[in-house]
């Protein structure tokens, strides 16, 4: 008698324990995705080539919804790499770039990084001396894609951290950076086919001098890189927005 009526108390009691163990499983199993699926985008797997160049992924502030560090990937890299290949004597692969986490030791293995947004971000403590660290170490990266005073302020205030004794100092287009490999007079042609009004260019300097960080506000480098082999960007200004991104190159390969 006892045993019966322990039966549907064990039953539901076992009942009850497969739920929870579901449960776990499948919080675990989106917890896990979740973290797949923080960057949202496929990584590559780059070719042993000269130049490799990595697309930083960083903390954001969500101001475009976490995702403006992807923004034109990886269309816009590859279509790089390949005018590059072309262009330059550089040993480069349209594959040659790689998703890389701006936290972790992964990025002291490339010298030339691209950080697209910006204006979206919101650096943990590791990428603060992470990026402080990159560049003292010689690294290089070109800042691309934001516009207006909140994400201007944003991106200077963000990068302050890492640089507290430094500051942004403008890039005339008649320096290296702009004709080291290929002229470039102006960056008017751009101007019209991006926001905000002027395109210009500002640089952390390393402790000789040379740009460690060059950022375009108001420009929008991806954009063009990408679309231009969709049909959808004038010649003048995608010309100028490819030679630009392989002066910054050639640039961080040879100071």
């Amino acid at each position: 008698m006892t045993l019966t009526r322990n039966i549907p108390t064990i039953r539901n009691s076992a009942l009850w324990l497969l739920a929870i163990i579901l449960l776990m499983v499948f919080v675990t199993s989106a917890y896990s995705q979740g973290r797949r699926s923080r960057r949202g985008v496929e990584q590559n797997e780059p070719p042993p080539t000269e130049l490799v160049v990595a697309r930083l992924h960083f903390g954001t502030n969500g101001y475009i919804g976490h995702r403006g560090w992807s923004h034109n990937y990886p269309a816009s890299d590859q279509n790089l790499n390949e005018f590059i290949k072309r262009a330059t004597g550089i040993n480069v692969d349209v594959m040659s770039y790689s998703v890389v986490e701006m936290s972790s030791e992964e990025l002291f293995d490339y010298p030339f990084a691209y950080i697209s947004e910006p204006g979206e971000m919101a650096l943990t403590a590791t990428e603060v001396s992470n990026l402080r660290e990159y560049i003292r170490r010689g690294g290089f990266i070109l800042m691309d894609d934001f516009d207006g005073a909140i994400q201007i302020a944003t991106m200077k205030s963000q990068v302050y951290r890492a640089f507290p004794d430094r500051l942004f100092v403008a890039i005339e287009t008649s320096q290296p950076f702009f004709n080291i490999h290929f002229k470039l007079d102006n960056l008017d042609a751009m101007a019209p086919y991006v926001p905000g009004e002027n395109i210009t260019y500002n640089a952390i300097l390393d402790d000789n001098g040379n740009i460690a960080i060059a950022a375009g506000f108001n420009n929008d480098l991806a954009n063009f890189w990408e679309w231009y082999s969709q049909g959808e960007m004038p010649l003048k200004p995608s010309t100028d927005a490819f030679r630009l991104g392989a002066n910054a190159v050639v640039y961080s390969m040879t100071h």
